[in-house]
């Protein structure tokens, strides 16, 4: 009884001490064993500890240790990415949290774009690609929506070596999953969204070039882990939003790999593939070409206008004779490095520029915009 007694009144001398402050209590909910409070409650009902304001406020106005957290209401700043768009970030949330990827200049841009330029050793040899390039028009032809290449682009393709290699079948197999006019909602089925894991799998995970890009933004401070990589990929590329009528029919994969219609025309489709398989099977005619990078092998670059199954290209630009990994690897470097801006690489030594488009209209996460588009510009 006495120990008992004793280890009572320890506890009534330690409760007591420490009743009137807010060491380790701050942001805890209501306590009534307690004479006053350490939430931000306490400022409303006037019943704040007196060194509330000293150890509360002063953390609740930092984001050390807060990042990415969930929204409270109740915190007087915050520490996610939505808080930019709010204009309620924490006075030190680029300092803990906010990755700047102005800090990834043009220089290493560069630098990277030209050792995953040499990385790509499953782009298409000259024995494995020929084209027929016939019309070059000048810039202010294409629109005529004249015909005046009376064969097709691709002369000849090695599918059986190209379409074998991993990288190539899933990308293969994610190109038929689209509807291609907006305003028709997409909607995908298990094996379909097997697909998609399987190319961001195949393409950053398995090769030599999608790693060396994870390394890059990794040492950037852009990811933390190969998991949280792949899943931004994910929902950046083939996160679904709504291009026509709030329908859910868009995402950056389908526009810029897949191509869509829009008002009557071809909207995106910038994927050398996809424009192979289409012309192959009878569907895209080739009119002509209004510029060809200077590179003398693969990849190139070309400008092309066409008739997809009714509708017309104007310019539709792509890299030819690259791998489905290197065309991905580049945009997401240029979307996630320059974010709706120019983007400017280097391959062979010779300049190549992306222009890249946020999505303004949704968000995914906490406010991260989807891809909108991305594709080379004539030089």
């Amino acid at each position: 009884m006495k120990v008992a007694a004793i280890l009572l009144l320890c506890m009534t001398l330690f409760h007591q001490g420490h009743s009137n402050s807010c060491q380790g209590r701050c942001g805890l909910g209501i306590d009534t064993s307690y004479s006053c409070q350490c939430n931000t409650a306490c400022e409303r009902y006037n019943d704040c500890c007196s060194d509330y304001y000293t150890l509360c406020q002063e953390a609740a106005l930092s984001c050390n240790g807060r990042c990415d957290e969930s929204y409270n209401s109740q915190n007087p700043c915050h520490c996610n990415s939505l808080c930019t768009q709010y204009n309620n970030c924490c006075s030190d949330y680029s300092d803990y949290c906010s990755t700047d990827v102005a800090a990834i200049t043009d220089a290493e841009i560069k630098s990277l774009s030209e050792t995953l330029y040499v990385l790509d050793r499953n782009k298409a040899s000259a024995s494995q690609l020929t084209l027929d390039t016939q019309a070059l028009v000048a810039d202010s032809q294409t629109g005529s929506q004249s015909d005046l290449s009376s064969r097709p682009l691709y002369k000849y393709v090695d599918e059986s070596t190209l379409f074998s290699r991993p990288t190539y079948a899933a990308l293969v197999n994610v190109l038929d999953n689209y509807k291609r006019i907006t305003g028709q909602a997409e909607s995908f089925t298990s094996q379909q969204l097997t697909e998609q894991e399987t190319f961001l799998k195949e393409t950053m995970l398995n090769t030599e070039l999608g790693r060396e890009l994870f390394a890059f933004l990794y040492t950037k401070g852009v990811y933390k882990s190969e998991a949280e990589f792949i899943e931004d990929l994910k929902n950046m590329w083939f996160g679904l939003y709504s291009r026509l009528n709030g329908a859910m029919d868009s995402s950056g994969f389908e526009h810029i790999f897949a191509g869509e219609i829009k008002g009557g025309k071809v909207s995106g489709f910038h994927n050398w593939i996809q424009f192979y398989l289409l012309e192959k099977r009878g569907e895209l005619n080739y009119y002509s070409h209004s510029f060809d990078g200077p590179w003398s092998d693969y990849p190139d670059v070309l400008g092309l206008q066409f008739h997809w199954d009714g509708y017309y290209k104007q310019v539709g630009s792509a890299v030819i004779g690259s791998s489905p990994e290197f065309d991905f690897a580049l945009y997401s470097l240029c979307y996630i490095a320059r974010p709706g801006k120019y983007c400017y690489l280097s391959l062979g030594g010779k300049e190549l520029i992306i222009q890249t488009y946020t999505w303004e209209n949704s968000f995914y996460g906490d406010g991260k915009k989807y891809i909108g588009s991305a594709y080379p510009v004539s030089m």
